[in-house]
């Protein structure tokens, strides 16, 4: 049996991924087994500026974590090494991230399983979700998009002024 000190910093630790797991829009778990503290450096710089949460996490304790939020889906799931990326704000940024990693470094870092808004997904889901671009990407086309659309209508106005002589009737005459 353990000692009430052990068992108080487990709960602690299973209390505050339980907290995280239930806070984040999507997660993903990791097998991490035999990559270089360089390549895990890498990952981990990547996920912190997308604003991605990872770490190296304890089956047990997240099973127990899981459990209590009734995704026991993932309990088979947790054997091995095993970590955890999540997210909060960009639920794509994880898939996009991991799987980027697991095409360049191969069979030492594969997915194991994922989740997106308390739903256990699909290998297929998690596929495809990793192919969407990221939320900024998208923001910056949407920018593109509604700059084209502004400087059509610049044009356009450009054309009837120059049809109209370069002169436009005084508004308050035109309004008479």
């Amino acid at each position: 049996m353990p000692n009430a000190k052990v068992l108080s910093e487990k709960q602690a630790i299973v209390a505050a991924l339980t907290e995280r797991i239930k806070n984040a829009s999507s997660g993903i778990l990791v097998d991490y087994k035999g990559i270089t503290v360089a390549e895990d450096t890498a990952l981990r710089t990547e996920l912190r500026k997308e604003g991605v949460d990872y770490t190296v996490v304890k089956n047990t304790l997240t099973r127990k974590a899981l459990d209590s939020l009734g995704m026991n889906e993932l309990d088979s799931h947790l054997n091995g090494t095993t970590s955890l990326a999540t997210a909060e704000n960009d639920p794509i940024a994880p898939f996009r991230i991991v799987a980027d990693y697991s095409k360049k470094l191969g069979e030492r870092f594969n997915v194991k399983a994922a989740f997106m808004e308390g739903k256990v997904l699909s290998m297929a889901e998690v596929e495809a979700l990793s192919a969407l671009t990221s939320k900024n990407d998208l923001y910056a086309k949407l920018a593109g998009s509604l700059n084209a659309i502004i400087a059509g209508l610049a044009v356009s106005l450009g054309e009837v002024y120059a049809q109209k002589g370069g002169v436009l009737e005084d508004a308050p005459e035109a309004a008479e």
